[in-house]
């Protein structure tokens, strides 16, 4: 098996798709890490989830059951990546973040802090949903829109363009047009 060493740490290349994985990492052998991606740090990599194109993941991230890490996306720190979500395009993920059942992160979206996204939720564009904020159902949010604090979106909904949308601490709502 050929050793490959980045940053002083020995990575192995996946017995199933030939991407490396750091020896600090955890990736079970029915995972697929493509021979692109790159498995980092102390991340677990689990059930039939896959890591391919030259997507990567770091730090002491969850990968499992089918979600798929693709195209150029980063996932790291803390975030906890499941169900049969996918994360595509140039799209990140990080904090203690979940990414959960059919929920999806594509383009240039970031979802970051203690975030979650579950369901069928779509983050697309250039769109962050950070903080404590909770996107659910089969809501969409695109383009520069922004969903953070405590805010919550669900439903059938879509929050667009330049939106701000953001529920503070003391429980006032806010939704803005940043344009």
């Amino acid at each position: 098996m050929k050793k490959t060493v980045i940053n002083g740490v020995n990575y192995y290349p996946h017995s199933n798709g030939g991407g490396l994985v750091a020896e600090t990492a955890v990736v079970s052998r029915t995972a697929y890490i493509g021979p692109d991606a790159k498995v980092h740090d102390q991340a677990k990599v689990s059930g039939n989830a896959s890591v391919h194109g030259t997507a990567e993941v770091f730090g002491n991230v969850l990968v499992f059951d089918d979600a798929e890490v693709c195209g150029k996306a980063k996932v790291f720190d803390d975030a906890k990546i499941w169900g049969r979500t996918k994360v595509f395009g140039n799209a990140k993920v990080s904090g203690n973040t979940e990414v959960c059942g059919k929920a999806k992160v594509s383009g240039n979206a970031m979802v970051y802090d203690n975030a979650i996204l579950t369901d069928k939720a779509k983050i697309y564009g250039y769109a962050e949903v950070w903080g404590n904020a909770k996107v659910h159902d089969q809501a969409k949010i695109s383009g520069n829109a922004s969903v953070h604090g405590t805010a919550e979106i669900s439903g059938n909904v879509e929050v667009s363009g330049y939106a701000d949308v953001t529920k503070e601490i003391d429980g006032s709502e806010k939704v803005t047009d940043n344009a």
